[in-house]
């Protein structure tokens, strides 16, 4: 089930919040985990016990370590537990993969596993595993309530594509939580508007996207084109997927962590990967990176640690050649700011800004190529390579001028500053105070306009 769909918006969704508030306090937590489980079997019913065996042998040898605290069993459940987790990951996200590349590199004809991929399982496994590890180090005790650690893991907002929550961010609100009508205004504030990114401009862009990718004649400039329009469409895909699993958070009294901080602003690599998908990003360093000895190592090391860490992320992402480029690409990036660039863009920061965005243009490129050949090929073509007619691509250029502007400007900080400055004067704040939830509410039925009249929108992280 999607948030942008009419199901979830008027049946799902506003039958959740009435069975959550009519439930006392001490059943909030088990409405919550029931719903989310229906949400799940709503697209993926064969999963549900997938994610519940994840779930009970996490709770299980969470328990176990805390209770061997300092001993050598200790290490060992930690292992066990790991190995359960990640084996589950691997077998359903990587064995297809792993397979048919052993068949590639040795000449071999292996009959094609057909393993589909549980939704989510990427996001609620990373989770898992820092939970886990988060009780071996004495971080955070562990979760005595099963149907309190059920409902963290698989809680419907963020179970799909994040943020990753750590336990550590909602371990008081699992107990005790606030509610109030400040909090679900935020949430529904939050959740519009992040609708609105990805009915309105997400689901626009990708309109775009895929007229280029069925266009038998690519032109350079159509190829900056899609460029650009792809480079939009991920981030108000997913930052528009984010902020309404913040929103929804709101709503039933949890504080998710922000996943996004505009991370087309940034002026280096290093910089954008502290915006972009923060979840993420500090999931590996600090489960990842850190425990490899991070920067505190010789350099070769700290820069072989940077390598590991980013083809980990580009096989997170997906399990395909074209994802492990990305990250070595992103790795080579990041290696190459460490050690020679980094000083050079902080004195220069209009030319650091230019870069990350030609750059970051490039991976993603690659990024949603089929294969790293056709990445390679559609590099190439930005620059030259593709001399064909330019009438298509001016036509879509054209057609398509005020999405891109929107989006572009919709990707900085200046609407949230604008407003603020309107906010700020007492006649501006009377204004705002009538106009935003006016606006909000016209949004809202825009959105519906568009998804009943549209075509099915899945969110593009929902594959990873």
């Amino acid at each position: 089930m999607l948030f942008s769909s009419a199901a979830f918006l008027y049946s799902f969704l506003p039958l959740t919040i009435a069975v959550y508030f009519l439930m006392p306090r001490r059943l909030k937590n088990a409405a919550l985990l029931l719903m989310s489980l229906i949400f799940y079997a709503w697209g993926e019913p064969r999963y549900v016990v997938l994610m519940v065996l994840s779930i009970t042998q996490g709770y299980i040898f969470a328990r176990l370590i805390g209770k061997s605290r300092g001993t050598k069993k200790a290490k060992a459940y930690l292992i066990i537990s790991l190995v359960l987790s990640l084996g589950m990951l691997g077998v359903f996200k990587y064995a297809n993969f792993f397979a048919e590349s052993f068949a590639a590199v040795f000449g071999l004809k292996i009959a094609a596993l057909n393993i589909a991929l549980p939704i989510g399982i990427s996001f609620y496994t990373f989770q898992l595993i820092s939970y886990v590890i988060d009780v071996y180090r004495a971080d955070v005790e562990p979760q005595r309530d099963y149907v309190a650690f059920a409902a963290y893991i698989s809680m419907f907002p963020q179970l799909i594509a994040g943020p990753i929550v750590r336990y550590s961010d909602i371990e008081a609100e699992l107990t005790a939580r606030a509610y109030g009508a400040d909090k679900a205004a935020y949430g529904a504030r939050r959740f519009i508007l992040g609708l609105g990114k990805k009915v309105l401009i997400a689901n626009v862009l990708a309109e775009l996207v895929n007229a280029f990718k069925a266009s038998g004649e690519k032109s350079t400039l159509f190829y900056w084109i899609y460029a650009a329009a792809y480079m939009l469409h991920v981030y108000f895909d997913f930052s528009g997927y984010s902020d309404m699993a913040i929103g929804l958070g709101s709503i039933f009294g949890f504080t998710f962590p922000e996943n996004f901080n505009y991370p087309y602003i940034a002026a280096s690599i290093t910089e954008f990967w502290r915006r972009w998908h923060m979840s993420l990003s500090s999931w590996f360093r600090d489960y990842v990176y850190i425990p490899l000895g991070g920067s505190r190592v010789k350099k070769p090391r700290a820069l072989l640690n940077i390598a590991t860490v980013w083809m980990l992320t580009g096989l997170w992402h997906g399990a395909d050649w074209n994802f492990v480029m990305w990250g070595i690409m992103f790795a080579a990036l990041l290696i190459a700011e460490k050690t020679l660039l980094l000083g050079f863009i902080k004195k220069h920061r209009a030319i650091g800004h230019a870069y990350t965005l030609l750059v970051v243009m490039l991976c993603f490129i690659m990024f949603d190529a089929s294969s790293v050949g056709e990445g390679f090929a559609a590099i190439a073509a930005l620059f030259g390579a593709n001399a064909a007619d330019n009438t298509e691509a001016l036509y879509y250029l054209k057609s398509y001028a005020v999405p891109l502007t929107v989006a572009a400007f919709g990707a900085t900080p200046l609407p949230k500053r604008i407003k603020a400055k309107l906010e700020a004067t007492r006649i501006g704040g009377a204004i705002m105070a009538i106009a935003e939830p006016v606006a909000l509410a016209a949004l809202l039925c825009l959105c519906t306009a568009y998804l009943i009249d549209g075509s099915f929108n899945p969110f593009l992280y929902f594959r990873f």
